[in-house]
C-alpha cells in the first residue's frame, strides 16, 4: 500500500510541474502525461488483483489451508484396543493377546540427534534388514518410495524392538522412527478346537471362527492421541493435546471343555486312521441346556500358523497348486464341519421317526408284531432292502430300533403321513438352523413338502437322501431325551467386559416342547436297550448305563467312490437322566467295516468313559477289575536300586532297572509315577541318573481277550487297564504310538454283537 500511495505522488507531481511549464515543451509534456496515466492505470490493476486474490485465500479456500496447516502441525497416534480373551468353560485360556509392537518411519524425516543432519536411506534400510531379518533392497526401495509414511514391521516382539532401540542410541537417532504398541493373538493349544475357535488377520480382526462371528464384542474401539509436531515431527508441549481412552474388547467364555474336547480329538483321530476314514468330527453336548462341551474336527489346523497345509498330502502338492487352489484347499481346512457341512444321518434319525409315532399315538414301543421285515419292502413297486441279511419277521418298535430295521420304519413313516412328518420336521428346528452364534452354519436340505411323494417319504424315514448338519441332528435327539424341549445350542455362557468388571450371562434358550415327556422316558429306554441288546453294543462303558443309536449312510448309485459311506453313533449317559449327549461320524471309512455300530459305537463308548468321570458323574458299578486284584505303586525313587527292587517285587510287580554304570545305585524316576493301581505282574520301569528313558511301541490289541493283550503289552514293557469283558474293542493309545516303557494302555472289552452291527 505504502509503494502504491508513493508512485500515486511522484506521478502527481510530475505531471504538476510538467503544466506549469517547469521543464520542457508542451510536445514532450503530453507524451510524459500519457505515460504517466499508463502506469498508473497497471499499478491499480495490479494492487486490485492483489486485494483480489488476498479475499479469495482468506474468504474462499482459508478453511482449506487451515485445515491443511493442521495436519501438517499435527499428529494422531490411534491407541490400539486389547483384543478380548476367549476362555474355555473352566477358565483355560484359549485365545489371548500379547503385546507387540508396529515400527514405521516418516519418510524423509529421520533426524540425527542435531535435530538438522537426516539420516541417509541406505543406512536405515542396513539397521532395519538386520535387526528384523528384512530384505535389505525391499526395505530400502520402501524407503526410497514417495510415501511419508512407511511401515517397517509389524507384531514385532520386545527383544527385536529392544535391539532398534540400542541401534538408534549407538547411532545416536532421536526422531523419525515410530514404535507403537500393538498386540499379536497367541493360541496356547494350537491345533485345539481350532475349527471352532477360528484366527484373526495381522489387523486383529476375526476371520474365521467365534474370533470372527464374536469380533464385533472382542475387538473393541481404538483410541486417539493427537498432539501438535514441529518441521521434523517431534513433539512440542500443546495444551490442545486430545487423548482419547481406547475401550478394550471383551472376554469371552465358551461352553467348550478343553478336557472333554481333548478327549474326542483324541479317540476321533485314531477312529480316523484306524478305520482309513477321509475325515470326522464328533460333537459332546449337555442335552439339557444345549451346552456344547466339545465340537471336535478332524483333520485340524495350527491356529498360529493358519495360512500353513494341515496334512502330508496337502504339504506335498502346496507348491503346485495355483492361488485359486490354494485358497480353496485353505477355506476347507478352516470350515467347522460339524455346523456347515450336511450330511445323510441314516439310521440315527430313526429316533426321530419314532418319537413322531409315539407322540401322535400311532404305535407303541412293544406291541408285539407292529411292523414285518423280509429282508426288503416295496414302495410303489420299487424294492428298498433292509441293511441286515436276516429278516427280522414280525417285530415292535423296539425291536425294530435294536435291530434298525428300514422296513419297520418305512411302514411307520407311511402311517405318519408327509404332513405329520414334516409338522415335526420344523418343530425339531431341522428345516431352519439352530441359531447358535457361530458362522457359516447351514440348514437341512429337504425335498419340498409338495415334492415329497411315497418313496421320497420311505426313504426319509429312515434317514436318507435328504441332509442335515450334525449340529441339528444332536439338537434334535437332544430334545428327543430331555423330557421333549427342544433347546437352542450354546457356544458362549458368558462376555466380560474388561473395563468395567461387568458380565453378561447369556441365557439358555427353550424353543419348545416338541414331544411329550412320557415319550422322551420311551426313547430313552429304547436307546438303552439298543446299546444292550442291539447294533449299539460297542458303545457299552463298565459302570454306566448307555443308550445310543447307530447309523450307516449308503452313497447314492454311482457315488460310491466319491461321497462313500458314512458311519456314525449317538449316545446319551445316564440312560434315565442324560447328562450328555455324544455324536461321532466317520465319512467315507475304507477299513474292515462301514457300519456305524461297528467302528462309531467304540468311539463314542471310549469317549463317555474318559468325559463320564471327568464330569463328576458317578459309575452306578465297579469295573471288571476287582479292587483287590490291583496294586497300588509306591514312590522308590531316591531308594537305592537293590532296595526299591525289593520294595516293588515283594508288591507283585516286575521290576526293569536302566543305569549307566555300576556308580549310580539310586532310583532318580520311576515310570509309571507313584499313585497308579496295577494289576500284579505289571512292569515298573527304573531309572538311575543319567540313563536313557526308552519308548516301546504299542501294540494293536484289538480283538484279543484280557489275558492276550496283557501279555501282548508285557512282551515291550508296557501295562494294562482292563474295562468290561470279552474281546478288545477299543485302547486309548492307537497301535503302532510310541510311549514310554512303563505306560498303562486302557482297554475296553467287549461280547461279541451277534448279526453284525449297522
Amino acid at each position: 500500500m505504502y509503494f502504491y500511495v508513493s508512485v500515486v505522488i511522484f506521478i502527481k507531481k510530475n505531471y504538476i510541474n510538467k503544466k506549469l511549464g517547469i521543464g520542457s515543451s508542451f510536445k514532450r509534456k503530453q507524451a510524459y502525461n500519457t505515460r504517466s496515466l499508463v502506469l498508473l492505470s497497471c499499478f491499480s490493476l495490479c494492487f486490485l488483483g492483489l486485494l483480489t486474490r488476498i479475499g479469495y485465500i482468506q474468504f474462499v479456500n482459508g478453511p482449506d489451508y487451515k485445515t491443511r496447516a493442521y495436519k501438517q502441525q499435527t499428529t494422531s497416534q490411534v491407541l490400539s484396543s486389547k483384543r478380548g480373551t476367549i476362555y474355555d468353560a473352566s477358565g483355560k485360556i484359549l485365545a489371548m493377546s500379547s503385546a507387540v509392537d508396529t515400527i514405521s518411519v516418516n519418510n524423509g524425516s529421520v533426524f540425527y540427534s542435531d535435530g538438522k543432519t537426516k539420516v541417509p536411506n541406505d543406512v536405515l534400510a542396513q539397521g532395519f534388514s538386520e535387526i528384523f531379518g528384512l530384505d535389505y533392497n525391499e526395505i530400502l526401495e520402501k524407503l526410497n518410495s514417495k510415501n511419508s509414511l512407511v511401515t517397517v514391521a509389524k507384531k514385532v516382539e520386545k527383544p527385536y524392538v529392544d535391539s532398534l532401540k540400542a541401534w538408534m542410541e549407538t547411532n545416536k537417532i532421536t526422531s523419525g522412527i515410530n514404535i507403537d504398541e500393538d498386540s499379536k493373538r497367541a493360541y496356547p493349544y494350537s491345533t485345539l478346537a481350532s475349527n471352532v475357535l477360528g484366527f484373526c488377520g495381522n489387523d486383529n480382526q476375526g476371520l474365521e471362527g467365534i474370533e470372527a462371528e464374536w469380533d464385533e464384542e472382542l475387538s473393541g474401539t481404538p483410541g486417539r492421541i493427537v498432539t501438535s509436531t514441529n518441521v521434523n515431527k517431534q513433539a512440542i508441549s500443546d495444551d490442545n493435546e486430545q487423548y482419547i481412552p481406547p475401550q478394550n474388547g471383551s472376554d469371552i467364555y465358551l461352553t467348550i471343555d478343553t478336557t472333554v474336547q481333548s478327549i474326542s480329538e483324541k479317540y476321533l483321530t485314531q477312529a480316523i486312521i484306524e478305520n482309513k476314514a477321509d475325515s470326522g468330527c464328533v460333537i459332546v453336548m449337555k442335552p439339557s441346556t444345549g451346552d456344547i462341551l466339545a465340537e471336535a474336527m478332524y483333520p485340524t489346523y495350527d491356529l498360529n500358523a493358519p495360512f500353513s497345509p494341515n496334512t502330508n498330502e496337502l504339504k506335498a502338492k502346496w507348491d503346485t497348486l495355483t492361488n485359486e487352489q490354494r485358497s480353496e484347499a485353505l477355506v476347507k481346512m478352516w470350515r467347522n464341519v460339524p455346523v456347515s457341512n450336511g450330511y445323510e444321518p441314516g439310521s440315527t434319525f430313526k429316533l426321530i421317526t419314532s418319537s413322531i409315532g409315539l407322540e401322535e399315538n400311532i404305535t407303541e414301543t412293544d406291541t408285539s408284531g407292529d411292523f414285518t421285515c423280509n429282508r426288503s419292502y416295496f414302495v410303489n413297486g420299487v424294492e428298498i432292502k433292509c441293511w441286515d441279511s436276516v429278516a427280522h419277521g414280525s417285530v415292535s418298535l423296539r425291536r425294530a430300533l435294536e435291530r434298525s430295521c428300514n422296513p419297520s420304519f418305512i411302514q411307520l413313516g407311511q402311517r405318519i403321513g408327509k404332513e405329520t412328518f414334516y409338522k415335526y420336521l420344523q418343530a425339531f428346528g431341522l428345516l431352519g438352523k439352530t441359531g447358535v452364534r457361530q458362522p457359516g452354519e447351514a440348514s437341512g436340505n429337504f425335498h419340498a413338502i409338495d415334492n415329497c411323494g411315497p418313496i421320497e417319504l420311505a426313504t426319509m424315514s429312515f434317514g436318507q437322501r435328504f441332509t442335515i448338519t450334525p449340529l441339528q441332528l444332536i439338537t434334535a435327539v437332544s430334545t428327543c431325551v430331555n423330557g421333549g424341549n427342544l433347546v437352542q445350542p450354546r457356544i458362549v455362557s458368558k462376555t466380560v467386559n474388561t473395563d468395567t468388571g461387568v458380565q453378561t450371562e447369556l441365557p439358555v434358550v427353550n424353543v419348545r416342547q416338541v414331544i411329550s415327556k412320557s415319550t422322551s422316558d420311551k426313547i430313552k429306554d429304547m436307546m438303552e436297550s439298543a446299546v444292550t441288546v442291539g447294533t449299539g453294543k460297542h458303545a457299552q462303558v463298565a459302570g454306566y448305563s448307555i443308550g445310543g443309536k447307530s447309523g450307516t449312510s449308503e452313497p447314492q448309485p454311482g457315488r460310491e467312490e466319491t461321497d462313500g459311506y458314512v458311519a456314525s453313533f449317538i449316545a446319551i449317559s445316564p440312560t434315565q437322566n442324560p447328562e450328555v449327549i455324544v455324536l461321532v461320524i466317520l465319512y467315507h471309512p475304507r477299513g474292515s467295516s462301514h457300519q456305524g455300530g461297528a467302528i462309531c459305537a467304540p468311539v463314542a463308548g471310549q469317549i463317555l468313559s474318559e468325559v463320564l468321570p471327568h464330569l463328576g458323574i458317578s459309575a452306578t458299578s465297579s469295573t471288571s477289575e476287582k479292587e483287590d486284584q490291583l496294586r497300588m505303586l509306591n514312590d522308590v525313587t531316591g531308594q537305592t536300586l537293590t532296595a526299591a527292587r525289593q520294595t516293588l517285587e515283594s508288591a507283585g510287580f516286575k521290576v526293569v532297572s536302566r543305569t549307566t554304570n555300576n556308580d549310580a545305585i539310586y532310583v532318580t524316576s520311576q515310570s509309571p509315577k507313584s499313585g497308579v493301581s496295577l494289576l500284579p505282574g505289571s512292569v515298573i520301569c527304573l531309572y538311575t541318573d543319567g540313563a536313557e528313558k526308552l519308548q516301546s511301541q504299542v501294540p494293536d490289541l484289538k480283538g484279543m481277550t484280557a489275558d492276550q493283550a496283557k501279555n501282548s503289552l508285557s512282551a515291550v514293557n508296557l501295562n494294562i487297564a482292563v474295562t468290561g469283558s470279552g474281546k478288545v474293542v477299543s485302547q486309548d493309545v492307537l497301535a503302532g504310538s510310541p510311549v514310554a516303557e512303563g505306560s498303562v494302555i486302557t482297554v475296553t472289552l467287549q461280547e461279541e454283537v451277534v448279526g453284525g452291527a449297522q
